[in-house]
């Protein structure tokens, strides 16, 4: 589905460190951009605008192909590595400088240059047929000339566009008109604002009436709108019809609007476009996509410069030494090239190419089947995330509601008796009526009776109050018309802005009392007798988030009786149904168990109160001052002394192991927030039912607070909570955020769990970033809608879940899974596994490159200070690539414990948080072992050897190679094959290499006993010190992980 494509972002003022712009033809762009004023667009005449419009373009990429190379070389080069690598490379162009062949120094370079740049431009590619295809996207087009296709990418303002069902919306558009009978449609919003619930939307009245699509290119008409903004829940405009008399004037709402990125649900829509490009909504309520780069990569740069220091300060030295003789400024350039090794280019080289290892080991991941590596360049965040921050619905949720449980005070049915109820609602339309005044009746009889009439009054009443339309489609047995008619069960669905909605009407349907029609005016119900039960609606009081309540009054037609209808949520219906004692405790207890609760009721109504009721109605409706309050007091006269009728629970399945993976993250000492555009009731009640908060937490809820003087009480009043979970709405975040940033994070990060509800898209990712900001700490953000992007683009490291909203989240994710379990391995096993072998890679690379500059260092100093290489040629390059490459790289298959006990023991985690493998202690003992071993071989070799110097360079050059063989079986902590062949092929390469070194080494010297004796005792005195003190140290010391597995 073309849906699923991600959209453009806007350009946002974002952090620059770690962001990249799209060159300068974007800045350009922006510079050049105005700002947004209101506009008037006349329908089906882009031509007569008065403004330049943005062209309805989506472009995902970084880069254009102008911006491209220069791009990646300055995200390249700005990184003091690999400029110090440049340099170097180009110094050796200067004849006074030059230590050895130009090839020793480019290759390196080149080789890491050229990986990143193809793995940039295949990225880019990726990203460009992504947003071809959306952008080549088919619609129809009004025009004089009749219906003509259009490309998405060529749709304008002002343009005519009709949109089928299932099909995106291209552009933000005014809503005219619709095929449906009803007069209204249907939108799937997912894509936007994360709510799954459809939301109805009404075309403008004037144009809806007209007889044809057709008449709307016939008529003078305009629509006012105000300027472009990020508020995807409000809008201010008006309609006008110029050539009718009068001229109409329709003021325009979030109603009548259809935004870009919603999908048609129902019937074929035409619509006016008002925003294209980067003006849409969506677009606004997206952030730019970031180069993102790791905090390990981060750290292995701190420790180059430190190692740059060391190399500055030892060719100092060595110049020092010599008294600042001669061109003393040339001989420290020549020490520093001499010394360049400390710092080892192929540290870059092997650390990429682990990457890539990590990557293609979590894709080739039997038990996290479908996981897709979109970003191999950060693979070690996933094992330091501190903070994760996930979406609800799709994510920890299946979006699919169940009805669990209907109670009615003094009985329950759960779902393993719901036959019961179907029996009683079986029994009362079946059974004859029989007379009260029949005596001889049993009292089990009568129970009975009293029990099924009070069962059939609640289900009734929960088929009659909702907001449910019932649709019939052809099946392609029976067309739609006849379906219509007959009541069709298979062709019949259920429309609703809500899926809780349509989860209690199923169940009503399953028990035998079926919602089978309706329209403005009427309902119809089939009983299980196969009757059809017709009701006329006179009112509907809508839900809404400050009411938590909805209410419907019908007249039975077979009875002409009149009944008022309510359900809401438990705290706004206690007040409102007759005293009972029941009520609290059982909500209390289905809300526990993670259901969330609806409390239904009743009120019957004579013919006179109805009347009086509707006069007073009709007459606060058409106030002109406080019109919301007045029909609010009118509607509340009513809903008092209301009788209970019944609970309903309906559950929002949890995805499989949500809650067994949460305690391993939580175990593990990641701190899970929940960000959500869903309401505050359902958020908790899935936080409750996910366990992301305890049984044992209590739950502040921050009441909604408007201005600083309640956003200063309120958070005084959370202080003083001690281990509570936090449940906060957007508007009341917005407003912490606006007044008590500091205060407000503060105590938020103090907390076990956090739930942020009625979340915008940009506030998702402004919480992500202010968490960067004010803890330091690495972020995992995880989503699976559009409305997640943002967010997910923001994070330290994004997760996408491929789930019913599409692939976007995962288009735009670093990492794409199926589940949301499989994020616990993601983290445990490969995050952990890939952040030890890089810090153990990385430092075994220093290590190694080390060891040669001190022999380098003790052999200029023993020859008078000298700027003389100790090896030349391809002694240099052989001995990091083809000698001790393999087993060094072997490294990234190393583990030191199985993937099974790292997910039993998600402690094993919380021990890298403090960034301990790769961290200043850890880089001296490394610094020091290279100090160690590079002076024991380097003056082994000066004392044992006879009277040539190429044997020098023989006994110390074999030496340093078994050495670092012996040291990689050192570090190894779990064998596996391929380290053995890489021990073994390295070691056979320098055996067979050796008769080919005859310019640098005596062939004849090294077939010598007295070469292979004194060769063996340099290796021992370097490398069994290092053995007695690892078992020292692993008898007496233990790290935690060798606890498990001996």
């Amino acid at each position: 589905m073309t849906d699923n494509i991600p959209l453009q972002p806007v350009r946002q003022k974002k952090r620059m460190d770690s962001k990249h712009r799209g060159g300068c033809c974007e800045c350009l762009r922006c510079c050049g951009r105005r700002e947004p004023r209101p506009r008037t667009v006349w329908l089906g005449h882009p031509e007569k605008r008065d403004q330049r419009y943005p062209r309805n373009v989506i472009n995902n990429q970084k880069y254009n192909f102008f911006t491209f190379l220069p791009g990646v070389l300055f995200n390249q080069f700005k990184y003091f590595f690999n400029l110090y690598f440049l340099l170097l490379a180009c110094s050796q162009f200067v004849v006074e400088m030059r230590l050895g062949a130009l090839y020793t120094y480019w290759v390196p370079l080149g080789f890491v240059l050229a990986v990143t740049v193809i793995r940039e431009a295949a990225e880019e590619i990726r990203c460009y047929m992504r947003d071809k295809e959306v952008n080549s996207q088919i619609y129809s087009k009004l025009t004089a000339r009749g219906t003509v296709k259009v490309k998405s990418s060529n749709i304008q303002v002002g343009d005519l566009i009709i949109v089928e069902k299932n099909q995106r919306v291209p552009a933000d558009m005014i809503f005219l008109r619709t095929s449906e009978k009803n007069g209204s449609c249907f939108l799937r919003t997912d894509q936007l604002d994360g709510e799954t619930d459809w939301k109805l939307r009404l075309p403008v009245t004037c144009t809806q009436r007209l007889p044809t699509a057709s008449d709307l290119l016939q008529i003078r008409s305009y629509v006012y709108a105000e300027e472009p903004n990020i508020d995807i829940h409000n809008f201010v405009g008006t309609f006008t019809r110029e050539d009718s008399d009068p001229p109409v004037n329709e003021s325009l709402s979030i109603e009548n609007t259809l935004w870009a990125s919603t999908v048609i649900a129902s019937g074929t829509v035409v619509g006016v476009v008002l925003y294209t490009g980067r003006e849409l909504r969506s677009v606004m309520n997206t952030s730019n996509p970031r180069s993102k780069i790791g905090l390990f990569d981060l750290e292995v740069n701190c420790l180059t410069k430190i190692l740059f220091g060391a190399l500055v300060v030892v060719s100092l030295v060595m110049v020092a030494l010599q008294h600042f003789a001669g061109r003393w400024y040339l001989q420290i350039i020549r020490f520093l090239l001499l010394f360049s090794n400390i710092i080892p280019i192929s540290l870059r080289v092997n650390l990429d190419m682990g990457k890539i290892v990590y990557s293609w080991v979590i894709r080739r991941d039997s038990k996290i089947p479908g996981t897709v590596v979109r970003s191999s360049t950060i693979p070690e965040q996933l094992g330091r995330i501190s903070y994760l921050l996930t979406d609800k619905t799709g994510t920890l949720t299946q979006n699919e509601m169940v009805f669990k449980r209907l109670h009615l005070g003094t009985v329950a049915y759960g779902l393993d008796s719901m036959d019961e109820v179907q029996s009683h609602i079986f029994s009362i339309y079946t059974q004859p009526q029989e007379p009260p005044a029949m005596k001889g009746l049993s009292l089990a009889t009568k129970v009975r009776r009293t029990m099924s009439s009070r069962v059939h009054e609640a289900v009734k009443a929960i088929a009659l109050c909702h907001n449910v339309t019932p649709v019939y489609e052809s099946n392609g047995v029976t067309d739609q018309a006849e379906a219509e008619r007959h009541y069709e069960d298979s062709c019949r669905v259920y429309q609703a802005s809500s899926p809780d909605e349509v989860a209690l009407v199923q169940w009503t349907e399953s028990v035998g009392l079926t919602l089978v029609g309706r329209d403005q005016s009427s309902v119809q119900l089939r009983s299980p007798g196969g009757h059809i039960l017709n009701f006329t609606i006179l009112q509907i009081f809508p839900f809404t988030y400050e009411s938590k309540r909805m209410g419907i009054i019908v007249r039975d037609e077979s009875t002409g009786e009149i009944t008022f209808y309510m359900k809401g949520a438990d705290v706004v219906m206690a007040g409102i149904v007759q005293y009972n004692d029941w009520l609290e405790e059982e909500c209390g207890n289905m809300a526990r168990e993670g259901l969330r609760v609806l409390v239904v009721a009743k009120k019957s109504l004579t013919e006179e109160q109805y009347q009086d009721f509707e006069a007073r109605y009709v007459q606060a409706k058409l106030s002109v001052h406080d019109r919301s309050l007045k029909v609010a007091t009118v509607i509340e006269s009513l809903e008092m002394e209301m009788e209970l009728l019944c609970l309903t629970g309906v559950e929002d399945q949890l995805q499989t192991d949500v809650r067994p993976t949460l305690e391993t993250l939580r175990n593990a000492g990641i701190k899970v927030w929940m960000l959500t555009g869903d309401k505050l009731e359902t958020a908790t009640c899935t936080a409750k039912n996910a366990h992301l908060v305890t049984r044992t937490q209590d739950i502040h809820i921050f009441r909604l607070v408007t201005n600083r003087g309640e956003a200063h009480l309120e958070l005084n009043a959370f202080r003083r909570k001690h281990d509570c979970a936090l449940v906060i709405s957007g508007d009341s975040l917005e407003v912490c955020l606006k007044y008590y940033e500091y205060e407000f994070m503060e105590l938020a990060c103090q907390c076990p769990a956090v739930v942020c509800c009625r979340c915008a898209p940009t506030q998702k990712a402004q919480i992500v970033r202010l968490l960067q900001e004010r803890t330091g700490k690495l972020t995992c953000a995880v989503g699976d809608g559009g409305n997640d992007v943002s967010m997910i683009q923001e994070a330290d490291c994004g997760v996408g879940v491929e789930g019913k909203e599409g692939k976007q989240a995962s288009l735009a994710a670093d990492f794409s899974i199926t589940q949301f379990k499989h994020l616990g391995r993601l983290l445990m096993v490969h995050g952990r596994n890939s952040y030890k072998r890089s810090a153990a890679l990385s430092q075994f690379v220093i290590h190694r490159s080390l060891c040669i500059s001190t022999m380098q260092a003790v052999f200029s100093s023993v020859f008078y200070f000298a700027s003389v290489p100790l090896y030349q040629g391809f002694l240099i390059i052989g001995y990091s690539t083809i000698y001790t490459m393999f087993p060094v790289f072997s490294l990234v298959l190393d583990k030191d414990v199985k993937s099974e006990v790292a997910m039993l023991y998600p402690e094993l985690y919380k021990d890298l948080l403090k960034g301990r493998p790769l961290s200043y202690k850890t880089f001296l003992i490394w610094v020091l072992i290279s100090i160690y071993q590079g002076s024991i071989i380097m003056y082994g070799a000066l004392l044992l050897f006879e009277s040539e110097f190429v044997h020098i360079v023989a006994i110390s050059f074999t030496s340093l190679i078994l050495t670092e063989l012996l040291m990689v079986a050192l570090t190894i902590q779990t064998w596996h094959w391929l380290m053995i062949v890489a021990e073994l092929l390295s070691l056979s390469c320098y055996i067979a290499s050796l008769v080919f070194l005859h310019e640098f080494i005596d062939v004849y010297f090294i077939a010598t006993l007295s070469f292979l004796w004194k060769v063996t005792v340099i290796t021992l005195v370097s490398c069994l010190p290092l053995y007695v003190l690892k078992y020292l140290r692993r008898r007496f010391s233990p790290p935690s992980y060798s606890k498990l597995t001996s």
